[in-house]
């Protein structure tokens, strides 16, 4: 309960209350946009500080490893559960949308383990960024088989191959930003943290309560996409961020990582795609129904993880390992 006290965390319900309520409350998109790009470069340029701290051993090797597992087990398993209860192609997008990765999930949850002081390897940064085009690969791969093998064609023209997918996913600004300020915080190390501390520790706080705030208003606004889904899916939305979780605390137990980037891992692997994979879906799959795999991930399994999942990981992370 203390961690829902937390003022980002408070700014975040009071806009999902504001949306609920139906309030003309908006944050420009210009300035949503601003902030979202501003939270991946100090964070960006935390982890790079803190890896121009610790140099590279084998906990960073490792970690990454976990990740990219982590990126190939989860929409795979998410696929074999969906296709079960949804068609074949909104399996694959919902899939590829919960095998990616929320950096906004990641970002909170990297302030919350700041907050209370506990430890965590600046190279979870880049752990994220790996973490976000298999997905979106899988998906790709996996609706061209299947349209090959029901004959079928896509309304929208020629899906996007692959290479272009991961091209496009890969020079994606946001993207290039957060690895772009890592390696400036390589390379200007002591110097440049304390340089920077202004930009990316003080203001950090402040900013992540104002792009909750906007978050809170679009989760609140998503729901109304999954009224009257059938409740297997709204399960899953709520269910399977604590399985993903729970693999990569295996994964963390069985290679002995440390609990702070445990923790953060769990926080990947249960957190969903809300922005990226969503925008290469619209063109890649465009059979498949957004308001399905939009309104699980931002309406439901978002807010899941900003109130309750991130404190729940963290203590769990914390318990098993230390």
């Amino acid at each position: 309960m203390q961690s829902l006290l937390d003022p980002a965390i408070l700014f975040f319900i009071f806009g999902i209350m504001a949306g609920l309520i139906k309030s003309n409350l908006e944050i420009p998109p210009q300035i949503a946009g601003f902030l979202s790009l501003y939270l991946l470069m100090a964070l960006g340029l935390k982890g790079g500080f803190a890896l121009a701290h610790s140099g590279l051993n084998l906990q960073l090797v490792t970690s990454l490893g976990c990740a990219v597992a982590l990126a190939v087990i989860v929409p795979a398993l998410s696929y074999l559960i969906l296709k079960r209860i949804l068609p074949a192609l909104d399996a694959v997008a919902v899939a590829a949308t919960y095998g990616s990765v929320s950096a906004v999930t990641f970002i909170t949850t990297v302030q919350y383990l700041e907050t209370h002081s506990l430890h965590y390897g600046g190279h979870m940064a880049a752990a994220m960024a790996l973490m976000e085009s298999p997905a979106i690969l899988f998906a790709v791969i996996v609706a061209n088989t299947l349209r090959k093998r029901h004959a079928q064609s896509n309304a929208g023209g020629n899906t996007p191959s692959p290479g272009k997918i991961l091209h496009e996913s890969l020079t994606d600004g946001a993207q290039l930003l957060l690895l772009g300020a890592m390696l400036v915080g390589i390379l200007s190390g002591e110097s440049g943290k304390a340089a920077m501390q202004t930009f990316s520790g003080d203001l950090f706080k402040g900013m992540l309560a104002f792009f909750l705030l906007d978050m809170g208003l679009k989760a609140a606004r998503n729901l109304a996409q999954v009224r009257g889904k059938s409740p297997l899916l709204i399960a899953y939305s709520l269910l399977a961020p604590l399985i993903h979780a729970g693999i990569a605390l295996g994964l963390a137990v069985v290679f002995r990582l440390p609990a702070g980037d445990a923790a953060l891992l769990m926080v990947l692997a249960a957190s969903a795609s809300y922005i990226a994979v969503p925008a290469v879906l619209r063109f890649a799959i465009p059979e498949a129904s957004p308001a399905l795999y939009l309104g699980m991930s931002l309406g439901l399994t978002f807010p899941f993880n900003i109130l309750l999942g991130i404190p729940l990981y963290v203590g769990i992370a914390h318990r098993v390992l230390i």
